[in-house]
């Protein structure tokens, strides 16, 4: 079966693996340090806070700012349901915006229709990789006086305007899933240029717990003593985990154009088949194409999804609209419709794309796409 992700470990991960167990400190030491300073100088910010998870990285941004009852918080519907799951954590209310159809990104003319006197931020996602018009959005927050948090887990190592994701907004947010760029097993960070940000997203990662003399509100007690001044979690990541991401953190740029070059050979394959959209990429937008993710036309996709996963090659869909969960339709999103996505949803289909994709299987791929379309084409039927 050819996946259509997969991480790609090598021998010099597996080292600074190694070397790491081999440390003093496995958890809470000097690994975790180096590596959010690494990657914040990769993106160009001015500090990082490395998370358990891209989910942990979201819930810790929407703490960071005060999301509580009664606030709204608009995000796309076309995303991983932890993009809306985050506001509902902190007492929050997801607004979904409906998306462009060629990117597939939130549309900021549908952000500002919602917007309303509850609205508190805004959290668009750079969907596949492919980053969103953050000048338009930025323009927007500054109108209304919105936070930003971008969910770039889709998109480390992409560019906006020549600009890293990562360093434009009040906090972005990155996965280290094993089917993303990069990885560090599971794992997440969030880069933001504010240090009070900084401070309050540290905090929670563990238990908002403080020994800092300065904040500690007993100044009286020894020198053992520690406060928990909030009501934090334990998002913490492990110096093992951040030891394999600064290792793979040195290999992002080479991976990211690897998979530019299987998405380049993609289109210009796949161009000319009938039935078949292939992904928009916007001018300024330089995706890290973390998926490549096509449209199947004329009400087929379920016929050339079994047909793919029957010739071995792993397909997938992202993603169900998140107001259509059954968790979400029973709780208050039941007349919630965003035609956009509904319509992409309908269509869109994620094919095999990663770092270590061999020229041959792209080529099995390409042409059991062409087969299987060519024969939907020929043999006609109804639409399901």
């Amino acid at each position: 079966m050819i996946p259509y992700g997969k991480h790609c470990i090598e021998q010099d991960d597996i080292d600074a693996v190694v070397a790491a167990l081999q440390e003093d400190y496995i958890a809470t030491g000097p690994g975790i340090g180096k590596f959010e300073e690494e990657f914040a100088g990769y993106v160009g910010a001015k500090y990082a806070v490395a998370v358990s998870s891209g989910t942990a990285a979201l819930h810790a941004c929407c703490f960071a700012i005060g999301i509580k009852s009664e606030d709204e918080v608009i995000t796309t519907p076309l995303t991983f349901a932890a993009s809306a799951n985050c506001v509902l954590y902190c007492g929050g209310t997801p607004v979904f915006a409906d998306i462009d159809e060629r990117t597939y990104n939130i549309d900021p003319v549908e952000i500002e229709k919602k917007i309303t006197p509850k609205t508190k931020a805004v959290i668009p996602v750079h969907f596949t990789g492919q980053p969103c018009d953050m000048d338009a959005i930025h323009r927007i927050a500054d109108k209304y006086g919105l936070w930003i948090i971008e969910d770039a887990a889709h998109a480390s190592g992409a560019d906006y305007f020549g600009k890293k994701i990562g360093s434009l907004s009040d906090m972005t947010i990155f996965s280290f899933h094993p089917v993303k760029h990069m990885t560090t097993c599971e794992g997440g960070m969030i880069t933001t240029n504010s240090v009070e940000l900084y401070r309050k997203l540290k905090g929670f990662r563990a238990y908002c717990l403080t020994k800092d003399p300065e904040q500690l509100i007993d100044k009286e007690d020894g020198p053992w003593h520690y406060e928990i001044q909030g009501l934090g979690y334990n998002y913490r990541i492990s110096d093992v985990m951040c030891a394999l991401g600064r290792s793979q953190l040195k290999k992002l740029d080479r991976f990211v154009e690897r998979r530019k070059e299987v998405a380049a050979r993609y289109n210009e394959e796949l161009k000319d088949v009938k039935g078949i959209i292939l992904p928009y990429q916007k001018d300024g937008c330089n995706s890290s194409w973390h998926l490549y993710t096509i449209q199947i036309e004329n009400g087929r996709r379920r016929e050339v999804y079994t047909k793919m996963k029957e010739a071995g090659i792993g397909v997938d869909v992202h993603y169900l609209p998140v107001y259509k969960h059954p968790y979400y339709q029973e709780n208050g999103y039941m007349d919630t419709c965003c035609p956009n996505a509904e319509r992409v949803y309908s269509r869109i289909l994620s094919i095999p794309i990663f770092y270590k994709l061999s020229y041959e299987q792209q080529t099995y791929v390409i042409e059991t796409i062409r087969n299987i379309i060519e024969d939907v084409n020929g043999t006609g039927g109804e639409n399901r």
